[in-house]
């Protein structure tokens, strides 16, 4: 490996946008995906297909928690050795995660056939509703493994200093899968299943770009005879399980939702959360795209003890998060109407549901990015647990005390408000976390 990587650059907004900007525009792209099947899906089939993606999410994110965790956190720890000089180390490791990546895939994906007829005769759907999920999660199961690749390769490919190669999979990923979706729904009239091969096979295209990169050894990362080394997976786990909480309790209270609107509105109300999650899920991409471009860095220069480049790349990055969220926040506002609009029509009952919905919502934006900012910071830093406290907090206890309370109080709009009064209480404790380890890190 050369010294004259991209770490060892000066840390200047123009050097941190080189690394962040691809993986934001390919973390936008990334959510395109399910909003694509979601926006062919309610406008080619019905809102009621439309309920069923989210009605099968929560499936979707457990199955993918046990990959991003490994991903996250195999990321932290390869680039740590990495900034240590230890290159052979970090491939064996490399190369070990990944085969872990494998195993966990065809485990995960038995394990959703097995519970997924349960879970949907358990929910009290109407038989359109669930054999629409059925269907829809019966698909995207097939691909699980190449999900579970796609997830590792793209945070790899980002530390290995390929992120526009990232950012093309991703592109070319999200035009094949608005292709398929067409082809498969409006041509060969696959319903809500063909949604789901797209989406599939829109992923497989960064996974398969992975196996051909990895296996070259001009890479920085590459494929090598792996260590079975017990303690990597161990680290790993430790350090990404504030991310696969995130996944795990993300599934947990998109259940609450929409069994609270389930309660409060019926299948309608899960279309319009649906559909205000599609919006709150493509601005959060541009926190998370920017969380994931920086964190190798921040990771390396850890591993480096170069605190001055550390204090600065995060007092960068707080400037960057503030400024996407104004702009994000504003833009929601503005385009609420539009943006509903896509997914249904202002005569559909949908619709106003929606409308009201984003607007409060929308008050999140403002809070979110920093919260993201914060458990990837502490991930990167090899701190999976102050970063697990941040994550678990923010998307279960916090959503779990709102959601119990405010739609008691409020009603339907108190199912809105809970996003971001939850928000709003992570950001406290982030802020909580980030006075108490600053002397630690030097950040």
């Amino acid at each position: 490996m050369k010294n004259d990587n991209a770490y060892c650059k000066p840390v200047t907004l123009k050097n941190i946008l080189k690394f962040a900007v691809p993986t934001i525009a390919m973390s936008v792209f990334m959510s395109f995906y399910t909003m694509v099947d979601g926006l062919f899906v309610s406008n080619l089939i019905s809102t009621e297909a439309l309920s069923a993606i989210n009605l099968s999410a929560p499936v979707i994110q457990f199955v993918t928690a046990i990959s991003t965790m490994l991903a996250t956190g195999g990321s932290a720890v390869i680039m740590k050795k990495m900034g240590q000089q230890k290159q052979k180390e970090a491939r064996e490791d490399f190369t070990f995660l990944i085969l872990v990546n494998v195993a966990v895939g065809l485990v995960m994906c038995v394990l959703g056939y097995a519970v997924m007829g349960k879970i949907f005769g358990n929910m009290g759907l109407s038989a359109e509703v669930a054999g629409y999920c059925i269907s829809y999660l019966s698909r995207y199961l097939l691909f699980t493994v190449p999900i579970l690749l796609m997830n590792n390769f793209t945070l790899y490919m980002i530390a290995s200093e390929k992120a526009a190669l990232s950012l093309i999979c991703s592109v070319s990923g999200g035009v094949l899968n608005m292709v398929l979706d067409y082809v498969f729904i409006a041509v060969f009239d696959m319903g809500n299943s063909g949604a789901a091969v797209a989406t599939g096979l829109g992923y497989t295209v960064t996974a398969v770009t992975g196996l051909f990169l990895f296996s070259s050894k001009k890479n920085l990362l590459h494929f090598t005879k792996p260590a079975f080394r017990l303690k990597v997976i161990a680290n790993a786990a430790s350090n990404g399980c504030s991310e696969m909480a995130t996944a795990l309790v993300t599934g947990i209270i998109t259940m609450m939702f929409n069994w609270t609107m389930l309660r409060y509105v019926g299948e309608n109300g899960v279309a319009a959360v649906t559909i205000i999650m599609y919006v709150l899920m493509f601005a959060s991409s541009l926190y998370t795209g920017y969380s994931y471009g920086v964190a190798p860095m921040i990771s390396y220069y850890y591993g480096e003890k170069n605190q001055e480049k550390l204090k600065k790349l995060v007092a960068v990055s707080l400037k960057v998060i503030a400024v996407i969220s104004f702009v994000s926040a504003a833009a929601s506002f503005a385009a609420t109407k539009p943006l509903v609009s896509i997914f249904a029509r202002p005569d559909n009952p949908v619709y106003d549901l929606a409308v009201m919905g984003n607007r409060i919502c929308t008050l999140a934006l403002f809070f979110i990015g920093f919260n993201i900012f914060a458990s990837g910071m502490f991930t990167a830093l090899s701190n999976g647990i102050v970063s697990a406290i941040l994550a678990f907090s923010r998307s279960f206890v916090f959503m779990l005390i709102t959601m119990l309370v405010l739609p008691a109080i409020l009603g339907v709009n108190g199912i809105w408000f809970a996003t971001p009064a939850a928000e709003l209480m992570a950001l406290a404790l982030s802020a909580f976390m980030y006075a108490k380890y600053r002397n630690k890190y030097q950040y």
